[in-house]
């Protein structure tokens, strides 16, 4: 397929985890063999990045910009057909992501993109009733944005703009950090996976699969306009993670439940802000409040998946026991968001965990 028939798809938030996994899905042949129908312009701070080398190196262009900073943005959706778009609350904080939601949207469809998609997460402050045990304010600044987005036209066709919606979860690869994966291994070599979410289940996707669910969207623009897609690879409680891992690696492992204070206690730093910098206005709670309704929605089961149309849509997607075994995983850490890989996320209390 020639460059000059490609369709040029905009992603904002390219260097995180969900943006090179989405870039990669992008990039692939179709499932016939085909070449891909998609080039990709990736935005990003800083284009010289060893994450935006190694997108230059897969044909990506990469450019300048941030989702907050609107002329870099304007810039970027200039002659593109499509655009992906996940904000980062954690850099910015909830007050002002909502409102570059919002205008990102409003940029795209004065460029005269065609398909705008958003990354998505509930606006769980609504969906609870405005019940203050469940603010998470990484998730009502995303949500917000799609309440109003559900107010705006969404037509397919070759002059007008459609929208739709991918509303994800935690990643599934959150298992190589601290939040999922285990915290502390025994002198006896057990593994000790410790968690506040009591008997409740988190909707972990996998990244490959988030990746396969951004290119059905593009792949199938009539049929996904004006939709929210709430995907899931699937929905995870802890005996269930602990009996996997089990299964899987043959270690000896536990869980051990915890209160949403004993969780913390394993941390250092876990009053910093959630957005540490860039941030204007009111909007940014502690890492401990905004985590703490954050676990308080899992293990209240407050979010649900309709798993037997994600297997319809995506037969080929993880499950935990697949993920484990293809991903050959071990419990190791890995530096997997950019936040930690930056060192922007808590610390570990050796000394706490040490006793778990």
């Amino acid at each position: 397929m020639s460059s000059n028939t490609l369709k040029l798809i905009l992603v904002i938030g390219a260097t995180g985890a969900q943006g090179l996994a989405v870039i990669d899905k992008l990039l692939a042949p179709a499932s016939d063999g085909s070449p891909s129908p998609y080039a990709i312009r990736a935005l990003t701070r800083d284009p010289e990045s060893r994450r935006s080398r190694e997108l230059k190196a897969k044909g990506v262009e990469v450019v300048k910009g941030a989702f907050d900073d609107f002329p870099s943005v304007a810039a970027a959706l200039k002659g593109v057909y499509g655009a992906w778009v996940n904000t980062d609350g954690f850099t910015v904080g909830e007050e002002k992501e909502t409102y570059a939601g919002i205008r990102i949207f409003e940029l795209a469809k004065q460029a005269g993109v065609r398909h705008y998609v958003w990354s998505n997460l509930e606006y769980i402050s609504k969906k609870t009733g405005y019940n203050p045990l469940y603010r998470c304010e990484h998730y009502d600044g995303k949500g917000r944005v799609a309440d109003w987005l559900q107010a705006q036209p969404s037509v397919v066709s070759d002059t007008e703009l459609s929208w739709s919606m991918v509303t994800t979860g935690p990643y599934m690869d959150t298992l190589y950090i601290y939040m999922f994966g285990p915290l502390h291994q025994r002198e006896d070599g057990t593994y000790v996976f410790a968690s506040p979410v009591g008997s409740g289940h988190v909707p972990m996707i996998a990244l490959s699969d988030l990746g396969f669910f951004a290119r059905y969207t593009f792949d199938h623009r009539e049929l996904t306009s004006g939709k929210d897609l709430e995907i899931a690879s699937e929905m995870v409680d802890w005996a269930h993670l602990v009996d996997t891992f089990v299964r899987v690696t043959g270690q000896k492992a536990v869980y051990v439940p915890q209160s949403i204070d004993e969780w913390f206690e394993n941390f250092t730093n876990t009053d910093m802000p959630v957005a540490g910098e860039r941030v204007k206005g009111d909007g940014s709670t502690t890492w401990k409040q905004n985590f703490s309704a954050w676990w308080a929605l899992y293990r209240d089961d407050i979010i649900t998946r309709d798993m037997e149309w994600v297997r319809k849509i995506n037969p080929g997607g993880y499950t935990l026991e697949t993920w484990m075994k293809e991903n050959k995983y071990t419990g190791d850490w890995k530096p997997l968001l950019k936040n930690m890989e930056d060192g922007k996320l808590p610390g570990i209390n050796k000394e706490r965990v040490s006793t778990l």
